[in-house]
């Protein structure tokens, strides 16, 4: 009981002392301004790397003070028919469906009806049970360490440990299943480590969507378009594509550079299924994107409605991880500059022209956005080249970095 308070305690202490968003750079400086001739080497960029043929294509916005400063389309939107890539164009953005997810839970900490410090065991009760080398959890694991990432639960389709192996045979996505089946197999298996004790990336986020699922009585898929996604106007937006008359404008890999293999579970999240993954099963556009990382930016509101509260979102794109002193072993995908928030990677150091504060996430098919209250900016980068994201994650922000005034 008393290590029960002392948690309680120490988690109503970081709830009850939020940080607000930057409004101005470090030093109180205001922010820099994007050059637009500048950003001419942002498209010459996308430009080579259509021409070079690394990508098929892609569409890329930088956004500061609300308003468009480049939006562009590059290349092909099909490589198979070579029809051209659109602003409209729709793209699987797997892993930045997991932002989506934790606002919408962060919407229901703001309600009253979720804690971050609730046990996952409150709402799953499988997971009371569950097991690390056999033995009992040290602690349970709590809603924060499904955000963060640290509850023990991983992913079977890398890394090579013996859990891992485990979730890649357990047969977790045998059939259609929706979200309380796949929760209750997840919960049949060991956690690859105690909770709260290493940043581990898996199915939190998964999960996570079940919990939501749980408190609000509905579908993810329903709380999330009546709540947020309808709302913000991303009416496009989903966990499969409806509409077979949109098919022709979603976006298509290379053949030579896509999955051979099912990604998190998921052999196409084009397709209709049960399954609403929260951590990787959405399809977007770019516009329904930049929706949402301007009511981010914003502090939480858009077009005069709000969505989450400033001190909320300051909560939830701070560090929870590095400053937590929870271990990142060599797997530890937001980087050595990075900790992690609730949901997001978060810069912690600041080396010039990159700010700290810039938070982001990005797709394992390719998609990436990243937002920097200092400078009141957000990129946004919709491609389908798995291989390229990374390099060109890292490229694209020195560009756009250098395109600020100093």
């Amino acid at each position: 009981m008393a290590q029960l308070m002392s948690r309680r305690s120490m988690l109503g202490g970081l709830l009850a002392a939020p940080m607000l968003p930057a409004l101005a750079r470090a030093g109180g400086a205001s922010p820099r301004n994007l050059d637009r001739s500048r950003l001419q080497a942002v498209s010459d960029y996308f430009r080579n790397e259509v021409s070079a043929g690394t990508i098929p294509g892609a569409v890329v916005l930088v956004q500061q003070y609300g308003s468009p400063v480049l939006l562009q389309s590059f290349g092909d939107r099909d490589p198979a028919t070579r029809a051209p890539m659109t602003e409209d164009a729709i793209f699987r953005i797997y892993s930045m469906t997991k932002p989506i997810t934790s606002v919408a839970a962060m919407m229901l900490v703001d309600d009253g009806g979720l804690r971050l410090d609730d046990a996952l065991a409150t709402y799953i009760p499988a997971f009371s049970d569950v097991k690390v080398d056999g033995r009992p959890l040290a602690r349970p694991i709590t809603i924060l360490d499904l955000l963060r990432h640290t509850s023990g639960l991983t992913y079977g389709f890398y890394g090579e440990t013996a859990v891992r192996r485990l979730y890649a045979h357990a047969q977790l996505f045998d059939r259609d299943v929706d979200n309380a089946t796949f929760a209750a197999r997840l919960a049949k298996l060991p956690l690859a480590e105690q909770p709260g004790t290493l940043w581990d990336y898996g199915h939190s986020t998964d999960v996570l969507g079940r919990v939501i699922e749980t408190v609000s009585d509905s579908t993810l898929y329903q709380f999330e378009r009546d709540r947020l996604l309808g709302p913000l106007g991303m009416h496009e937006t989903a966990f499969f594509l409806a509409d077979p008359s949109r098919r022709n404008r979603v976006a298509e890999p290379s053949p030579r550079d896509w999955f051979d293999r099912p990604i998190a579970g998921l052999d196409d999240p084009i397709r209709p299924r049960r399954w609403e993954s929260g951590g990787a099963g959405m399809i977007s556009t770019i516009s329904d994107y930049a929706r949402f990382a301007q009511m981010l930016l914003n502090g939480g509101t858009l077009d005069g409605r709000r969505y989450l509260k400033p001190e909320t979102v300051a909560l939830t794109t701070r560090d929870h991880v590095v400053g937590a002193g929870i271990a990142r072993d060599d797997l530890y995908f937001p980087g050595a500059d990075h900790g992690f928030g609730l949901g997001f990677s978060v810069r912690l150091t600041e080396k010039p022209p990159l700010p700290s504060g810039e938070y982001g996430w990005d797709g394992v098919g390719g998609t990436l956005f990243f937002i920097d209250p200092a400078d009141d900016l957000f990129v946004i980068v919709m491609m389908q080249a798995p291989s390229q994201r990374g390099r060109i994650a890292s490229n694209v922000r020195q560009l756009v970095y250098a395109a600020l005034a100093p």
